[in-house]
């Protein structure tokens, strides 16, 4: 998709070089850190990120004077790895081009985090149909709400740990522009945050839409706080289904969701605004970033494919209280957190269930794998208060 733009930049003349020119990028890669790759390579020796597995010193020497046509270096990818001692991935990407440019690193890290994906394999292309699931309307006595969301990038426009201010409106005004053709039950309002009043706070804080400047290592240690809160906001339908997020952790994340049990309904949604942001988007020369490869791209190597999550608030009194529920739960391909999200705990045996890759499946199939865990789940919670045995239900260990 980037090939040969380093052949490009290289073959350029110095002559008349200024402001975006190739040319002065090329000037910008030849000076970059004139001391050796060796006196800057990171000391890993009390870190436990995945990059300090990955980036050895032969790599880093190799990608450490490459750089993207928006300025990228292997530096402001790796910097959260460098400011985080803990179990982290460490890599983000600046631009869509900094997983070509240093794809060596990406790729690896790609390799492990989603579970075996080599250079040669490719994401699947979206498949956004609900009409092509099988079940998806879930008992509510187990099931009390459902949840789809994803993150999208804007092409041609840098992500967050690189993005300009001038970027970052322009993900804003390209996005709003389009959020505001939509019609009928997708009609919405938004809400920029530097201009929110107190009143749309409250409102916002009661419905749990607002988010607030994130302290997280991959916002803060990558840069991408900057400016804060500066072309951000908050879009969500009259009907507060479906929200999108704009400028936080990524360009935009779309969310759709409702009450009860109803997980199609919530796909069908969701499907149909992001496919209806897109055409509108379009209509104005602007579009998400796609890689045939990778498919959509993110700024966290963790969320690129479909970046989507979909998950269910799910109440398993029975089953929580097992030895193997971790295991079970790992065993159908799902991840398990509290009810109130990452890092919390279950309230009244509420869990919030959910897929747990994001790459190598199409948007429906992860949406159909949760179902048919969900469905096993169900299924387990009934026997184990009648008393009888979920062996054979039980998956088996790869």
């Amino acid at each position: 998709m980037y090939a040969d733009y380093r052949e490009k930049v290289n073959s350029a003349s110095m002559a008349g070089a200024a402001g975006g020119d190739p040319k002065y990028r090329l000037g910008l890669s030849q000076n970059y850190m004139k001391l050796p790759a060796k006196d800057n390579f990171p000391d890993y020796s009390k870190f436990k990120c995945m990059v300090a597995r990955h980036l050895t010193l032969e790599m880093y020497e190799k990608l450490y004077k490459r750089v993207t046509p928006n300025g990228v270096t292997i530096d402001k990818c790796i910097q959260p790895s460098c400011d985080n001692t803990g179990r982290i991935i460490g890599l983000v990407a600046g631009d869509e081009e900094s997983y070509e440019t240093f794809k060596e690193l990406f790729d690896s890290l790609l390799d492990e985090k989603h579970g075996g994906f080599k250079p040669t394999d490719k994401h699947p292309p979206p498949d956004l149909d609900a009409s092509k699931l099988v079940g998806g309307e879930f008992d509510e006595k187990y099931v009390r709400s459902c949840r789809v969301r994803t993150g999208r990038s804007v092409k041609g426009l840098c992500l967050p740990p690189a993005i300009s201010r001038a970027e970052r409106r322009e993900v804003e005004k390209c996005i709003v522009t389009a959020l505001a053709g939509l019609k009928d039950d997708l009609a919405g309002t938004y809400y920029p945050l530097g201009k929110m009043t107190p009143e749309q706070e409250n409102t916002l804080i009661a419905d749990h839409f607002l988010f607030q400047k994130p302290t997280g290592h991959l916002m803060v240690n990558s840069g991408a706080v900057r400016d804060w809160p500066d072309a951000r906001g908050i879009w969500h339908n009259n009907e507060k289904t479906f929200l999108i997020w704009i400028n936080e952790e990524d360009h935009c994340r779309v969310i759709s969701m409702q009450k009860g049990g109803n997980l199609k309904a919530v796909f069908e949604r969701f499907g149909r605004g992001l496919t209806q942001i897109e055409t509108l988007m379009k209509s104005t020369g602007r579009e998400f970033m796609w890689s045939p490869r990778l498919g959509y791209l993110c700024a966290c190597p963790s969320n690129i494919g479909t970046g989507l999550r979909a998950s269910v608030h799910i109440q398993l009194k029975g089953l929580c209280k097992r030895d193997d529920f971790d295991d079970i739960v790992v065993g159908l391909d799902l991840q398990k957190r509290g009810s109130g999200g990452e890092h919390t705990a279950a309230v009244d045996d509420v869990y919030d269930i959910s897929n747990r890759a994001r790459l190598k499946k199409s948007e429906r199939e992860f949406v159909q794998l949760l179902i048919d865990g969900v469905n096993k789940l169900i299924e387990m919670e009934k026997r184990l208060a009648e008393g009888k045995s979920i062996d054979d239900l039980i998956p088996k260990k790869k």
